[in-house]
């Protein structure tokens, strides 16, 4: 009997099969849904009242300098217990941990006079904890998702994630202006009191029994796996390299001026989220690919295109349109690199490598801001945006040349995704 083709609408929008068939993975989106509201609404309030307390650039720009080392040290630790530890036990204490200091910053500006203290201390505290919590959160997915859904779910876990970059800003920027910061505040703790609430419905992830306590050692043990797998690698390289080199969001301002649109600067910052939700919305093809490095360095390769080719058009919707162009691939890119270490990284290593994952996606987009500052001082915005743009092309030709294996990656023939999935055979109930 014939199998009926599914239509075209079927064949791109995201697959919802892994919402469908794991309970758990319906609980973690849902979190994920309201906390990324509650955390990208206080993202906006806690810069506004720094500048409204302040006046200073410099003070609203040391809040991300004071940022960097906890996220670093954090998020290696965080990969380190959530193989150690259980990890829901990880996230709902860490959850409430994050509703504490949403709550003492409502309370600081509830104050007469907010203490600009405060808002470094807590706000440093906040990035902390999130960054412990987060390794055990992406290495949960697999643990709740079957092997042949970890493309799907990708997908819908950028679908959220774009959504909520969208949506919530703008949502955050008008509470704190219309209600004030500690309105804001007030709403990121309740968000995290009601993600607790569904959190708390999640099994129990216990380790594996022969799992090392965290430690240097068990941290230096992860840096050891990930170095000595080149797949890995190249997914780390390329997208370090493409941040640094194409990542220009703090070009954005200057170039709206250049174009006669200063008052919609905003919309560049919200050229790659648009790009971003329309390939997740439409991304349901990524898992049909099977070549997921190549996939991953022709993805980086179009971001890089696109950003050099904002360089030179003429007018602003043009760069709008690049910049979502840019956008998209960078997802697709991101897709694909989530996709392989799901499908590779075994069990008891899982946490210590999403902690590097982490500083491997944070890190780049600072260091290419900066590198396009630097750029644009030395021959101008339009400069800074073409040549990093396409240095990233040529950064990530080269890295495909070097790396072999990542770029012939195929987890019908990888002999860790191969295990990973004979492993998760064996554990999959009779």
């Amino acid at each position: 009997m014939p199998v009926p083709k599914k239509s075209f609408l079927a064949q791109v929008l995201p697959d919802i099969t892994p919402l469908r068939d794991s309970r758990d993975f319906r609980l973690l989106m849902a979190s994920g849904v309201v906390t990324m509201f509650g955390t990208f609404i206080t993202m906006v309030a806690l810069p506004f009242q720094m500048w409204q307390l302040t006046g200073s650039y410099i003070a609203v720009g040391m809040m991300s300098l004071a940022e960097f080392v906890p996220m670093v040290v954090c998020g290696l630790w965080g990969g380190a217990i959530a193989d150690s530890l259980d990890r829901r036990k990880i996230i709902l204490r860490s959850e409430v941990g994050l509703a504490l200091t949403s709550g003492a910053l409502m309370v600081n500006a509830l104050l007469p006079q907010p203490q600009v203290w405060v808002l470094y201390v807590v706000g440093v505290l906040s990035v902390g904890i999130a960054c412990l919590q987060r390794p055990s959160m992406e290495s949960l997915i697999p643990q709740v998702v079957r092997h042949d859904q970890l493309g799907a779910a990708a997908v819908l876990t950028s679908l959220r994630w774009n959504f909520g970059a969208i949506v919530a800003p703008a949502l955050g920027g008008w509470l704190v202006a219309v209600l004030g910061p500690a309105t804001a505040y007030g709403l990121d703790a309740a968000s995290f009191l009601i993600s607790l609430a569904l959190l708390w419905r999640i099994g129990s992830r216990p380790p594996a029994e022969d799992a090392a306590p965290a430690s240097i050692r068990s941290l230096i043990d992860g840096v050891r796996y990930a170095t000595g797998r080149k797949d890995l690698m190249g997914t780390y390289l390329v997208d370090i390299a493409a941040m640094v080199f194409a990542m220009s969001t703090a070009l954005y301002p200057a170039l709206a001026e250049q174009y006669g649109a200063e008052s919609a600067t905003g919309l560049l910052y919200s050229a790659g989220a648009v790009g971003s939700l329309l390939a997740s919305l439409t991304g349901r093809w990524t898992a049909r690919v099977h070549r997921q490095g190549m996939g991953v360095i022709v993805a980086a390769a179009v971001w890089g295109a696109a950003v050099a080719l904002a360089a030179a058009v003429p007018a602003f919707w043009a760069l709008f349109a690049c910049l979502a162009l840019a956008g998209a691939a960078d997802m697709i890119s991101g897709i694909f690199r989530s996709t392989i270490w799901n499908q590779t990284i075994p069990h008891e290593m899982r946490g210590r490598l999403a902690g590097i994952e982490l500083l491997s996606y944070s890190t780049g987009p600072m260091l290419g801001n900066t590198r396009a500052s630097l750029m644009s001082q030395l021959g101008g915005t339009r400069f800074a945006l073409g040549a990093g743009g396409l240095l990233c092309v040529a950064a990530v030709t080269a890295l495909a040349a070097a790396l072999p294996s990542f770029r012939r990656y195929d987890p019908r023939t990888d002999e860790h995704a191969l295990a990973e999935r004979a492993r998760r055979a064996e554990q999959a109930p009779a």
